[in-house]
């Protein structure tokens, strides 16, 4: 898909299958995202936002059986969009008995669900989505997907850019308190301290002459290596989980000369990675 093309994705499915969480993926991507718009105004809300000339080109409706009044007309609008405008339908589902659990788990109502059971109204369901279904250029069985693996599809086929998670670095003293957002929290007060030496005492490890007297010590050499080590490993799983965004803070003392060296190397290394690192020394001018 090219940007400057319009991209509109219809989502439909069965119930519980995945629909919200697919739709809001779409949108931390960049999609304008409209849930339970009535089917007999889909082509003409997509006629007025083609000519609106809008920077951001993609768009993506649910289309499911909550609008079940207006599927009388809505093979024919389904049909002249996906003509119109390359509309490409992803249809999702997921067998009775996971459906099932999570109706359960949700304590939710199913929308057809009257005096029968869930399942029979699983069943009625899908009786009237099956022409919706056979239109669809996508079929995705989320019965085995969590969550964050449904968002994962989402951002691999429809991001023009690889998602990835941002990591936020801060430097700090514990004098000041630990940073109330932190997920992680590293204490380096057990290295060298600049603060005894005089020359460095004003300096902060932001300059090259701290900097060189805390790298050449033997014990952040193994600190160093055991901690990249360590998150080199942790920064990928936190990703694969579905985490936006990883907080990292690392606190000496006063926040000037350790920490702020620690959270310097750290943030390159991590950069070197290909995530986008924010780096903040929150004490440095203190």
């Amino acid at each position: 898909m090219k940007e400057n093309e319009l991209k509109v994705v219809i989502v439909s499915g069965i119930s519980g299958s995945g629909k919200t969480t697919f739709l809001r993926a779409l949108e931390d991507i960049g999609f304008f995202c409209v849930d339970n718009l009535p089917i007999v105004m889909l082509e003409k809300f997509l006629d007025l936002y083609a000519t609106s000339h809008r920077l951001i080109k993609r768009c993506a409706f649910v289309v499911d059986i909550r609008e079940k009044e207006f599927f009388g007309e809505g093979k024919e609008v389904i049909k002249d969009v996906k003509k119109k405008y390359g509309t490409e339908i992803v249809f999702l589902e997921s067998t009775d008995e996971i459906l099932i659990r999570r109706f359960n788990e949700t304590r939710r109502a199913h929308p057809l669900f009257h005096k029968g059971s869930v399942k029979e109204a699983i069943k009625e369901e899908r009786e009237l989505l099956q022409w919706l279904k056979d239109m669809s250029d996508k079929i995705l069985d989320t019965s085995t997907m969590s969550p964050h693996e449904l968002k994962n599809f989402v951002f691999k086929n429809y991001s023009f850019q690889e998602k990835r998670m941002k990591v936020n670095i801060i430097s700090f003293g514990y004098s000041f308190g630990i940073p109330y957002d932190a997920d992680l929290v590293i204490d380096v007060r057990f290295l060298p301290n600049p603060n005894y030496v005089n020359e460095l005492k004003k300096k902060t490890g932001l300059d090259e002459e701290v900097k060189s007297y805390i790298a050449r010590s033997d014990i952040y050499g193994i600190f160093s290596e055991m901690l990249w080590n360590l998150f080199s490993f942790l920064i990928p799983q936190y990703e694969k989980e579905g985490k936006s965004y990883l907080t990292v803070g690392f606190g000496c003392t006063g926040g000037r000369h350790r920490s702020v060296f620690v959270a310097e190397h750290f943030s390159e290394k991590v950069s070197s990675m290909g995530y986008n690192v924010t780096t903040i020394h929150r004490d440095v001018g203190r």
